[in-house]
């Protein structure tokens, strides 16, 4: 197989392995915009940060571990051999401890979301029960991240595709057939990574896996290793969850509970785009990683030139689609017909999706340069995409421009953080040239 065909390979199994997971909470959206109306997406949007909170932490050990593991499991195997298990175990007992906590402190926790009178008697059951699903996602990430790594792509393909076509139809059945709404939709969120965990561990009959379960406590050394290379990841992923919240706050102060309604559409959609854009990344991700180990660095240019060649076609594309046919795709969630609420969606969709293109380009050239063992410049691309460049952005262009400005801020940032990206990762593949393969 040649490295084009390779990355090919799996570049799109990543794809529809994170866009299937993403259509299922698409379509969640949809399910809760039919059975709480406008409130009910207030409601989601204000318990995203918590879900970006699992997210980001299985990002932050199975993308660090799953790289330290490609990074030395053919040079130095003993490093490695009980990484995976150490890091699942650890796991588990963060979600549950971190499940606890949330249901301890439902009232505070809400309030500092942002809830108010019209969205907290919705809010309290549905976020109660979403966080029982904690454990269970930060894992799955974990579990998906090294077999992808192991040379199993095609498992994590068919588990996400799976799991999302029995989970809509669990979601269909929670929220209308048992006529539980909300509280059904949240309990599907624990369904969802339980069953792509039971796919995933049929990983123990691929015949060419090194992975091996082992019993043993974590040792704090072997956690750190790993996350150190997840940091730039973590951050990427949990940029979302303060991001949303911070657009939240804001919108809620310009506008009110439709306006954080309209940023629940918007967001949505993002996570396909940007599922769309984290496939094509970690689709290269693995490829660049092992020939950098290998120091075939041809190769690592190689891969990194197609991933972006294929990523920018890709979201332009996606972008175009969402400015002509607006309209129409905000009006798939606005079954109640809210007039307040489709305004604000359908005058921000285009502002905001002109961040497609850098978005997609960014999430590439964080992950690449975790591949090639540039963590530092990944991290510092990190912190500026999502915090010290966007934060101050969303309050600034809100305060001067109003809602509009606060849709423009993520175009904004997205480029600035593209050309301070291009000129790191340039450097980096500058020192390539110097040296004899």
């Amino acid at each position: 197989m040649t490295l084009t065909k390779e990355l090919n390979h799996y570049i799109k199994r990543n794809i529809a392995a994170s866009v299937g997971l993403s259509i299922y909470i698409l379509i969640d959206t949809i399910f809760i915009s039919m059975t709480g109306g406008s409130i009910g997406m207030a409601v989601l949007n204000l318990s995203l940060p918590l879900f970006s909170l699992f997210n980001c932490l299985g990002m932050l050990l199975g993308v660090g571990g799953a790289a330290y593991y490609s990074l030395n499991k053919i040079s130095h195997p003993e490093r490695v051999e009980t990484l995976y298990s150490e890091i699942i175990i650890f796991a588990l007992t963060i979600g549950f401890l971190i499940a606890l906590g949330i249901n301890i402190f439902i009232h505070p926790l809400l309030a500092i979301l942002g809830a108010d009178s019209q969205t907290i008697p919705m809010a309290i059951p549905y976020v109660r029960i979403m966080a029982i699903a904690a454990p269970f996602t930060i894992c799955n990430y974990i579990s998906i991240n090294f077999i992808r790594n192991d040379g199993n792509p095609t498992l994590t393909m068919m588990a996400t595709l799976i799991d999302t076509s029995s989970v809509v139809i669990v979601d269909w059945f929670l929220i209308f057939g048992l006529g539980l709404h909300m509280e059904g939709a949240a309990a599907a969120t624990i369904f969802s990574p339980i069953c792509s965990l039971c796919i995933l561990s049929r990983h123990r009959h691929f015949a060419k896996r090194h992975l091996q379960w082992h019993w043993v406590f974590p040792k704090f050394t072997t956690i750190v290793q790993a996350a150190r290379l997840g940091i730039a990841a973590f951050l990427n992923e949990l940029s979302t969850g303060v991001s949303v919240y911070v657009f939240n706050i804001v919108l809620l102060k310009l506008a009110g509970n439709y306006a954080i309604a309209a940023y629940g559409i918007m967001s949505n959609i993002a996570i396909i785009t940007i599922a769309i854009a984290n496939g094509v990344a970690l689709g290269v991700q693995p490829i660049a990683s092992r020939e950098y180990g290998t120091h075939h660095y041809r190769n690592v240019r190689q891969a990194f030139w197609h991933g972006l060649k294929i990523t920018v076609i890709i979201s332009l594309s996606l972008f175009i689609i969402l400015t002509l046919f607006r309209t129409q795709v905000v009006s798939i969630f606005n079954t109640h017909h809210q007039a307040t609420m489709m305004k604000y969606a359908t005058n921000g969709l285009p502002i905001y999706f002109s961040s497609a293109i850098f978005t997609a380009i960014n999430l590439l050239l964080i992950l690449f340069l975790t591949a090639i063992n540039a963590a530092s410049t990944s991290f510092s691309i990190s912190l500026l995409r999502g915090y010290i460049i966007l934060l101050p952005m969303i309050v600034l262009m809100g305060l001067i421009f109003g809602v509009n400005g606060v849709w423009a801020a993520v175009p904004i940032t997205e480029l600035l953080t593209t050309i301070i990206g291009s000129v790191a990762t340039h450097f980096c593949l500058s020192k390539f040239n110097n040296i004899n393969e």
